[in-house]
């Protein structure tokens, strides 16, 4: 029996664009509109506007809502404040990532968690019923009833200010504010999945459509574009941001993926801490790392990783990077090999193809951060 795939507000308008739809996570997305490469180096040099209304976002309120995420996340929550966003994990007991995931504080004790799209109704089960005992924390998927934009490239500051009824230019990065957009109230966020500057804007569904078409409309002199998940993927990739299903899942713990950083063992006890801290402690079998290709070979998901002939890891994520000019992937490899230099190799059809552990992200972020 075929499974009907969901759609987002803004379907009916990418497909009279022209896009080439795809199911992606259960929805039926545009993966491009041209070409990617075109789509990608639009983003790093003017702006560029992405649908990610696939994605997930749950609220969570009430005097317990804090420690329920304390519980259930891995970074710091009492260290967010109101008007923060913040990167985060969703563990299971064994250190497997359920998810990653943006946190934001929306007032002292009310929240809004935004999780990956193939992933909602996993993550809904698992925060709702690892809070079943805390009363005080009253959850409410939102997913429905959301839509988000995301507004990214140098000039994506000028063109959201056009259209904002506050100024944008003050928030900072991992940061919101409550305004409206062309007339669409919601929350602008200046966090993105580009390493560039940028917005997500979460607005309600019913707006989404008007939204889009203003912001394509007041942007046509800036060069801003739709993008498609094509390029989205090439942009997170040189920046080496974590594709869930790809470079992170439930058999991957966030040390071996250098996501140390978003777990603050100090904070007291949550899902998964035991484990990481094992992992902490005896070091990491395996260690996520950037290869860069010899040649244009591509390294794709799934390829074997080489040493002398041996197989020492797997490819997570690979493509052309257009902004570096070079093929480049994302790999698990023996902690042995995981140094920036390590000559290594990949079985591309039965070849081993030259590739090196060079440092990420492959492209510098222009993220713009606070004064």
């Amino acid at each position: 029996m075929e499974t009907l795939l969901r759609r987002t507000p803004l379907y009916d308008i990418h497909v009279e664009a022209g896009a080439r739809m795809v199911p992606f996570g259960g929805w039926e997305m545009p993966v491009q509109y041209t070409s990617i490469v075109g789509e990608h180096r639009a983003v790093r040099a003017a702006v560029g506007l992405f649908d990610v209304s696939h994605m997930g976002e749950f609220e969570v309120e009430g005097p317990e809502a804090l420690a329920a995420l304390q519980d259930a996340t891995t970074n710091d929550v009492g260290a967010l404040e109101v008007g923060q966003v913040q990167y985060s994990l969703l563990c299971y007991p064994d250190g497997g990532v359920v998810d990653d995931l943006t946190l934001y504080r929306l007032g002292p004790e009310r929240f809004m968690m935004t999780v990956n799209a193939a992933n909602i109704d996993k993550d809904w089960a698992w925060v709702t019923e690892k809070s079943a005992t805390r009363r005080g924390a009253r959850w409410r998927n939102v997913s429905a009833q959301t839509a988000l934009i995301a507004v990214q490239g140098p000039r994506a500051e000028a063109l959201v200010g056009r259209l904002a009824d506050r100024g944008v230019a003050a928030i900072g990065y991992y940061r919101f504010a409550a305004g409206a957009v062309a007339g669409a109230r919601g929350l602008i966020s200046r966090t993105g999945y580009t390493g560039e500057d940028g917005f997500e804007l979460y607005v309600a569904a019913a707006d989404a459509t008007r939204l889009w078409q203003a912001l394509l409309d007041a942007g046509a002199h800036d060069g801003a574009r739709p993008i498609g998940l094509g390029a989205r993927d090439t942009l997170r990739l040189e920046m080496r941001y974590a594709l869930y299903g790809n470079d992170i899942d439930q058999t991957t713990n966030p040390l071996e993926a250098g996501l140390g950083w978003v777990v603050k063992l100090a904070k007291g006890e949550f899902v998964g801490r035991k484990a990481i801290e094992r992992v902490k402690a005896e070091g990491p079998r395996r260690r996520l790392v950037g290869l860069e290709m010899a040649d244009r070979a591509v390294a794709r998901h799934g390829y074997t990783v080489l040493k002398d002939g041996q197989a020492i890891g797997i490819v997570t994520s690979g493509s052309y990077g257009p902004s570096v000019d070079k093929s480049i992937a994302l790999a698990y490899v023996a902690t042995a090999h995981a140094a920036v230099g390590t000559e290594l190799g990949v079985d591309i059809r039965g070849q081993a193809r030259p590739a090196r552990v060079v440092k990420t992200p492959f492209q510098p972020p222009r993220v713009k951060r606070a004064p």
